[in-house]
């Protein structure tokens, strides 16, 4: 089982199509595994004030990130009968479409890893000190509000 070590979860940019498709590849070796559950959190053109989200830029507290992604992913594995779990969130521009985070939980039966991915990303929109700058198509922006 993956526990304790700590692991950088920020990307530079946006969480390509082929990392998701690598990470879950290498897990087709890991035969306790009988079930995954994977989140993506994708950029919206949301309209705000007649103004359309083209991208978001997103900034964190590095340091402090780290020790609250770790904390979170210590929890779930208290918690939750994982066999691995894996957590990447995008630092600077993500445009809309693109995906900008990625929470991947395997564990031997569907419900765990069901119940886990979202545990963790309910934590992660709570506790870590990320931000998003959204960006307009007329390039003002505004301070994101996580809801």
């Amino acid at each position: 089982m993956e526990k304790t070590k700590k692991h950088n979860v920020f990307i530079d940019g946006p969480v390509s199509p082929n990392f998701i498709a690598n990470a879950i590849a290498k897990h087709s070796t890991k035969h306790t595994i009988g079930a995954h559950d994977i989140f993506l959190g994708q950029v919206r053109a949301d309209l705000i004030n007649n103004k359309l989200v083209s991208a978001i830029d997103y900034s964190a507290y590095a340091e402090m990130a780290d020790d609250i992604f770790h904390s979170i992913r210590e929890d779930a594995f208290s918690k939750f009968p994982l066999t691995c779990m894996h957590i990447y969130h995008s630092l600077g521009i993500v445009k809309a479409g693109e995906i900008s985070l990625f929470v991947f939980t395997s564990a031997p039966h569907r419900q765990d890893a069901f119940d886990a991915c979202r545990h963790i990303v309910e934590r992660i929109k709570k506790e870590a000190p990320v931000w998003g700058k959204e960006i307009y198509e007329d390039e003002t922006h505004t301070w994101k509000v996580n809801t």
